[in-house]
């Protein structure tokens, strides 16, 4: 059953180069409600629990760096088809992949330093948020 909320993250290189303002804008301008939203720092343990799938993966140890040398903003956002929408609007994980006026085309620098999160299944949508918004019923 797909639901009309949705998991975001934007990521330290993002935020390092000012974009947090611009992709929240292009966000709302999507028609996206913002339902919860914080600043804040992921831990070496944080990132490791989070991204546990890729824990076999050779990327692993460079993902965890990346997403702890900076800050992180969080957000649940809400709209109908919320998954798939904002999907789309983030673009490919790939930058020079992703379409023309995606999120990830105007304000990602690499594969590797992707600027956005954006959570890939209804389920996958309720754990993320819960893992950063623990005590609030957001699903």
């Amino acid at each position: 059953m797909a639901t009309n909320k949705t998991f975001t993250m934007i990521k330290p290189d993002a935020v390092e180069n000012g974009h947090i303002g611009a992709i929240l804008e292009k966000i709302s301008a999507s028609g996206f409600r913002i339902v919860a939203m914080k600043l804040t720092q992921m831990t070496k343990a944080d990132a490791q629990t989070f991204y546990a799938i890729h824990k076999e993966r050779p990327f692993f140890p460079e993902l965890v760096e990346y997403m702890t040398r900076g800050p992180i903003v969080a957000a649940i956002l809400e709209k109908d088809n919320a998954v798939e929408d904002f999907r789309t609007l983030i673009g490919a994980t790939n930058p020079d992949d992703a379409a023309e006026g995606t999120i990830r085309k105007m304000y990602a620098t690499s594969l590797g330093e992707n600027a956005i999160h954006g959570s890939d299944s209804d389920e996958n949508a309720a754990i993320e948020g819960a893992f950063h918004f623990s005590g609030r019923e957001m699903f």
